[in-house]
């Protein structure tokens, strides 16, 4: 899959930093054999680790991407003919989310658009252990691009169970930290509200079983992440 990634910028970069904390599928013996800045290095959660990525990067402007995303033509093109002369400019690439072959356009993937594209001098991840996200100074701004970012997030619904179940952990942990505390009303309720939100109000039930599939993951996660929480939390009185 990342060889797949990796050659949709063919032709954008001559620096293609990889940052590997410790795979152990083949991936390693995969990157060696391509044009790529490979780096080894310790996971230090979602933000921290990207930051820590970047540094390696010989160039100002980052394209972050994770291993299972890749550019469509489009984009390429976009991205290739861009100005990059303003720091202060960030650039939000919309996405293409596939649950396996699926391509999901409604529902909680639907519409999907996040900053991928800046200057590293200014702009940085957070550091949460998951769901990180980009600190924007004042008077940044942002222009979306045309073209896709493919997104192959699972190649099963099992798989992408299993993801948002880890997910669930680490989110509990960061919530934890931050002093949540656990509601039973809202671990219930929540869990509701996700699925009625991504399966009927964005139209997940349009994308047939996986559009379903997705939603009722989504509300899984959820109603896990606030187990979890309770867990912590009770743990810790």
């Amino acid at each position: 899959m990342i060889s797949n990634s990796i050659a949709s910028f063919n032709g954008l970069t001559d620096d293609i930093v990889v940052y590997d904390n410790g795979s152990s599928d083949g991936t390693l013996k995969i990157l060696q054999e391509l044009n790529v800045n490979l780096v080894e290095g310790e996971w230090s959660g979602y933000g921290k680790t990207k930051n820590k990525a970047n540094e390696f990067a010989k160039h100002d402007w980052i394209l972050s991407l994770d291993a299972d995303e890749g550019i469509d033509d489009e984009l390429k093109k976009i991205l290739i003919e861009q100005d990059l002369s303003d720091p202060k400019k960030v650039y939000e690439l919309k996405f293409k989310n596939f649950l396996g072959t699926k391509w999901l356009k409604y529902g909680e993937w639907g519409n999907d658009k996040h900053v991928r594209l800046f200057n590293k001098n200014i702009i940085w991840w957070n550091n949460a252990t998951v769901h990180e996200s980009l600190h924007l100074p004042a008077g940044t701004e942002i222009q979306t691009l045309k073209g896709f970012v493919i997104h192959k997030t699972a190649i099963s619904t099992e798989a992408f169970e299993d993801k948002m179940r880890s997910y669930a952990m680490l989110n509990a942990e960061k919530y934890f930290l931050q002093g949540k505390r656990f509601s039973s009303k809202k671990k219930h309720l929540s869990a509701i509200f996700s699925f009625v939100k991504n399966y009927v109000f964005k139209l997940g039930f349009l994308d047939g079983k996986a559009g379903f599939d997705c939603a009722r993951i989504n509300a899984l996660y959820t109603f896990l992440k606030y187990k979890n929480l309770k867990a912590k939390t009770e743990s810790a009185d």
